[in-house]
């Protein structure tokens, strides 16, 4: 699932290959956009906003991408292309007079003026990585619905932009509270300097770890660990399901002993068939380029 600071990266690759460099072709293979031709626009800027990446050309566009579940942006060096097993995931091929972008798998990519940016990121709470991040925004958002549990309101981008649900659970686990903590209840202002310290740390460092050990298997405290013992207790670390048709629409790891709270009932923690011990919490790092995410709360 795309997080913020991997997008972040992903803007700051994009930027050191292309950045002021020419169009010379576009191909976009979304029928929207079938007929667009981007040639002799000059990239002018990769920004993102929360898990939104922004591309700017100076003629006033703006291509708009969001990875959800699979998207991806790769780059080949002048000359070069990406081999033909790829043709099926490319959605757009932008050449330049350099290197070739390719979107692969984009499930949300579309143009607009750029002075229309508003309408595709306006919704989206202060952003986590940017330079006008507010946190005392972000926490009277957070409590807007006192009630609502501390995860959910986390990983609603409305609230904040940026935390995708690795970075939810994960920083609910280093503040020792349960993730269904009424928000108001919890202290929002430690939890969001802590989970903003990781985002920024990570920046700087391979991978989304959490536990400080780089190694395979050992990255992270309850993410992806369902069934297998808490690293500080012992005790099997808990899941819950995504559950369709309800806003609760992210999988959930907790400690029970280490994150006292409230916790659903068993009845309300559907689960698939092999899922408990059939998640990989090094799916992030063992796919390389890609950004893997799901649909659900505001983007």
């Amino acid at each position: 699932m795309p997080e913020g600071d991997s997008v972040f990266k992903a803007a700051q690759r994009m930027r050191g290959h292309l950045l002021g460099r020419t169009v010379t072709r576009s191909d976009f293979r979304v029928p929207r956009y079938a007929t667009t031709d981007l040639a002799g626009q000059v990239i002018s800027a990769f920004d993102s906003y929360g898990k939104h990446m922004l591309t700017r050309f100076d003629g006033g566009l703006t291509l708009h991408t969001h990875f959800e579940m699979d998207g991806a942006w790769q780059v080949t060096g002048p000359g070069k292309r990406l081999p033909a097993t790829f043709d099926d995931e490319i959605r757009l091929a932008l050449s330049t007079d350099g290197p070739t972008a390719y979107a692969l798998r984009m499930p949300v990519l579309e143009l607009l003026p750029t002075s229309q940016e508003g309408e595709v990121i306006g919704h989206l709470g202060p952003d986590l990585l940017g330079p006008s991040w507010d946190a005392q925004e972000a926490q009277r958002r957070l409590v807007a619905d006192p009630r609502r549990p501390v995860v959910e309101a986390l990983l609603d981008q409305r609230n904040l932009a940026g935390i995708g649900n690795l970075w939810a659970v994960e920083t609910c686990f280093l503040r020792g509270i349960s993730p269904w903590t009424p928000a108001a209840e919890v202290d929002l202002a430690a939890l969001l300097v802590l989970v903003r310290r990781m985002l920024l740390h990570s920046l700087d460092n391979p991978g989304q770890v959490t536990t400080g050990d780089t190694r395979r298997g050992h990255t992270h405290w309850v993410y992806g660990r369902a069934g297998r013992p808490c690293r500080r207790c012992g005790t099997p670390i808990e899941h819950r399901d995504a559950v369709a048709g309800t806003s609760w629409s992210r999988e959930t790891w907790w400690c029970p002993r280490c994150q006292p709270g409230p916790f659903p009932s068993l009845a309300e923690r559907p689960s698939r068939p092999g899922l408990r011990r059939g998640v990989n919490e090094e799916s992030f790092g063992s796919r390389g380029r890609r950004l893997r995410g799901s649909p659900g709360l505001a983007r």
